[in-house]
């Protein structure tokens, strides 16, 4: 956000600035690795200031910096076990001028822990417990034309947990089924007045869920034979004392990635002629070394593949992450090797993604480095059990000379 990449490396949180190509501020605070990092965004639009990070040290630190400086941080501690999955929903009343945040952590003791953090104050409010299977992704958004949260929590029992905040407790409302393998990734996003979320699984699939405000259920319809969609309804009781239902449906299935996906997220929505857009646009990172954008077909509607990029051959093992740039124009992934890799579309033609220079190097700590004895090469060694062999690229349309890895030596 603002122009930077945060992203966990070992212990620290880098902000990296890819136009630069240089890291320009690390934030130490944890004690273990960091797992999860997130930038929490304003509801107004404006650039983001504050992150938050989860790591392996059973803790959370939300940070907020300054023009890549730290300018204060607050840990939030409750976890027994390391958190691996968080989101922030920035919760803004007009009689104030700080926001209000609501945050989700799951950990690796079976917990959702709720937390809340008003001006300076930063308290837990809930554990809600996932009995003996683990969530592995949490979504936090508001109900449509409501202030009530929902949360979406997924993990290995191949379900999705909806919860509902009720008196300030949140509480299940239910359980989408159709995933059969373990769920990697959930997310929403507001588009159209209507509340989509978007899953993707272990079992190489995405599904597309659509949430909307509806009629109560009648005891009686009188419309057997009318076909349609299968409705799962809820009601909840908003904060003004009213009841409202709402229907939720499968909108669509993606199919197109032949391995795990581990992770589906939506285009960051942006302000146009005063009011918040929220294009209609996924990203997807496989285990088959595939990063997909999706979108749906002008004419038809129907979600579609439109853009494929990512890694052939090599010995590497598939994409964990992926993200948009703000404007959609950039996209940035990870891998399980230790390397950014980011596509950046063309001006000339709008299906093409071009890749660029990017950080690279290990996933865990280094334990030596040495120069060639020319100057010209660079060697190191890490604990994730690698040899990588750094060499100068220079770019035939750049002036500038990157240090790139391009020898990389497993055990």
């Amino acid at each position: 956000r603002g122009g930077l990449v945060a992203f966990g490396s070992c212990r620290s949180v880098v902000l990296y600035d890819p136009q630069k190509r240089k890291v320009v501020g690390t934030l130490n605070g944890h004690t273990e690795r960091v797992n999860c990092v997130q930038w929490i965004h304003r509801n107004d639009g404006s650039q983001e200031t504050e992150l938050i990070s989860g790591g392996s040290d059973r803790c959370l630190i939300l940070w907020e910096i300054r023009s890549g400086k730290l300018v204060n941080y607050i840990r939030l501690e409750g976890h027994t076990e390391a958190v691996c999955a968080l989101d922030v929903l920035s919760l803004e009343h007009q009689s104030s001028a700080e926001s209000n945040l609501l945050i989700a952590s799951a950990g690796s003791d079976s917990t959702i822990r709720i937390w809340s953090r008003c001006g300076t104050e930063v308290k837990c409010l809930q554990a809600l417990q996932s009995g003996k299977g683990f969530v592995l992704d949490v979504s936090l958004s508001l109900l449509p034309g409501s202030d009530v949260p929902i949360l979406a929590c997924g993990g290995d029992n191949c379900g999705i947990y909806l919860y509902t905040q009720q008196d300030g407790q949140f509480q299940k409302q239910l359980v989408l089924q159709g995933h059969e393998d373990w769920i990697r990734g959930v997310e929403w996003a507001v588009c159209d007045g209507d509340l989509f979320l978007a899953s993707c699984a272990q079992d190489c699939l995405i599904r597309i869920w659509k949430l909307q405000a509806t009629l109560p259920p009648l005891l009686e319809t009188g419309e057997e034979d009318v076909i349609r969609l299968k409705e799962n309804i809820f009601t909840v009781n908003d904060n003004g004392g009213l009841d409202i239902s709402f229907a939720v449906t499968l909108d669509s299935v993606l199919a197109g990635h032949e391995n795990w996906v581990c992770a589906v997220h939506w285009q960051p929505s942006f302000f146009k002629g005063g009011r918040r857009e929220q294009p209609r646009r996924l990203l997807s990172a496989s285990m088959d070394k595939t990063v997909i954008l999706w979108s749906p077909d002008e004419e038809s509607g129907v979600w579609l593949e439109q853009v494929r990029v990512g890694e052939v051959g090599g010995n590497t093992l598939g994409f964990f992450d992926c993200c948009f740039s703000p404007d959609g124009t950039m996209v940035l992934a990870h891998a399980f090797h230790g390397a950014l890799h980011l596509w950046k579309q063309t001006s000339v033609n709008k299906r093409d993604w071009a890749p660029q220079v990017v950080i690279s190097g290990h996933f865990n700590s280094v334990q030596d480095v040495n120069w060639d004895p020319e100057g010209e090469f660079i060697i190191t060694v890490g604990s994730d059990q690698t040899t990588r062999l750094f060499a100068p690229w220079k770019r035939k349309d750049q002036p500038e000379v990157f240090l790139f890895c391009f020898c990389k030596l497993g055990k």
